[in-house]
């Protein structure tokens, strides 16, 4: 068998095993697969942030703070209680990145930075509704449980090519290596995040926040970024024109949501 053949026939069997053994499904009915448990990814979250907030700098009682809690607490109310059902802890982080997150067991973090972009009230909606939409959709566990099964399939092969002392073996696993990541975790990643950007939408919407400002912000986002955003077939969010289309695209709903709420919050900074 040449080379380029056992590559993409070993490419193709580790990609197609990902996904015949889903065993969940996503709120937008995607299949899944899970190896960890709830309370397991919970605890991993709570330890993750804890060990966040020790290593930089957070702002207590600040205006930002306010802010970002105001949003935050119309957000987590649509979270629905098997996700989480306690009380979300909101974090300010002084750093001037463009970010933020959200973690299983009732965490979410903000970066000031975001807050130059995300600059009003729904357009931070939309970033913390998107963060809170990875929680939801369990992204985490996903790619944790992916993460193990490729690095299971990996050591597989390299024993069987080791085993059946197959020249250039280094080759051809740095070259599965790169297929497995431009062909599987990369789409998968953008995957999730156009997942969360929908579940994250319909939060907001519920929320009272207007849906249209998610647009906004991607509008926003593309400037930020200079244009030195790599290209989408190599990056592990998808391009913020093609965010903007899909945003468009499930607007209809999100809208029916925001006008049928009497919610109207007012958050300010």
């Amino acid at each position: 068998m040449s080379k380029p053949s056992f590559i993409a026939k070993t490419v193709f069997v580790l990609s197609l095993f990902l996904l015949v053994t889903s065993c969940a499904k996503s709120p937008t009915g995607r299949n899944q697969f899970k190896f960890y448990g709830a309370a397991q990814m919970d605890e991993m979250g709570r330890q993750a942030f804890d060990s966040i907030k020790k290593e930089s700098k957070t702002l207590p009682n600040s205006r930002e703070s306010k802010y970002v809690n105001c949003v935050a607490r119309h957000i987590t109310p649509q979270v629905p209680k098997h996700v989480f059902s306690g009380e979300w802890e909101v974090v300010v982080f002084d750093d001037e990145q463009i970010n933020a997150f959200a973690l299983p067991g009732g965490k979410i973090g903000v970066y000031t930075g975001l807050l130059n972009v995300a600059t009003t009230q729904d357009q931070l909606a939309a970033v913390i509704g998107h963060e809170v939409g990875h929680v939801i959709a369990e992204h985490g566990n996903e790619r944790m449980s992916s993460g193990t099964l490729i690095n299971l399939g990996m050591q597989v092969t390299s024993q069987i090519l080791d085993t059946q002392q197959v020249g250039s073996s280094k080759e051809i696993m740095s070259a599965i290596g790169v297929g497995l990541q431009v062909g599987v975790q990369l789409p998968f990643s953008r995957t999730h995040e156009t997942e969360a950007d929908l579940i994250g939408l319909d939060l907001m919407a519920k929320a009272g926040f207007n849906p249209q400002a998610s647009v906004t912000l991607w509008q926003n986002m593309e400037k930020a970024s200079g244009g030195n955003a790599p290209l989408e077939f190599l990056s592990t969010h998808p391009a913020p024109t093609t965010r903007i289309e899909q945003l468009k695209a499930n607007m209809k709903p999100a809208l029916q949501h925001y006008n049928s709420t009497r919610n109207r919050p007012q958050c300010t900074l």
